[in-house]
């Protein structure tokens, strides 16, 4: 009887180790998708417009997903990345007026699975709403596909 009476109290004290190893776990999880979105995503694409920054957190088979009638059109990382290449290089581009803000509106870790909701504002004003899907590979977190609404 007494050694039940142990192991239940011995029980209880572990509970909030394993909650807090949890939590922990999640939370590194959240902030590492949370920085690769802000360097490859926000900076790489946007602000910075640095096609190494999302070569390097975007899959080779990333592809942002649109409706088109009833099809759906992928855009691939690759055309993405010329397009940001080919942008930055213009003679009249002007960084100053290259500003996006952006809101995590939402992050969901599973695993090796997240999702993340952005807000994309310029000026003050929201332009878009991105819906980022990611996956933990070997090699850490990569952006694998993107959909997204135009205000």
């Amino acid at each position: 009887m007494k050694t039940k009476q142990v192991l239940i109290v011995v029980s209880f004290m572990l509970i909030p180790f394993f909650a807090f190893k949890h939590y922990h776990h999640a939370a590194v999880a959240e902030k590492e998708v949370k920085d690769l979105i802000e360097k490859a995503y926000i900076n790489g694409a946007f602000n910075a417009l640095n096609p190494d920054a999302m070569a390097s957190g975007f899959h080779p088979d990333f592809a942002i997903f649109s409706a088109k009638g009833e099809s759906i059109e992928k855009y691939p990382i690759k055309n993405w990345v010329e397009s940001v290449r080919k942008r930055k290089a213009e003679d009249g581009f002007d960084p100053a007026k290259n500003k996006w803000e952006h809101h995590f509106a939402a992050i969901d870790v599973t695993g090796g699975s997240a999702s993340a909701k952005i807000e994309l504002s310029r000026n003050g004003k929201k332009v878009y709403t991105d819906y980022l899907s990611l996956l933990k590979f070997d090699s850490g977190w990569k952006i694998v596909a993107k959909v997204y609404h135009k205000h």
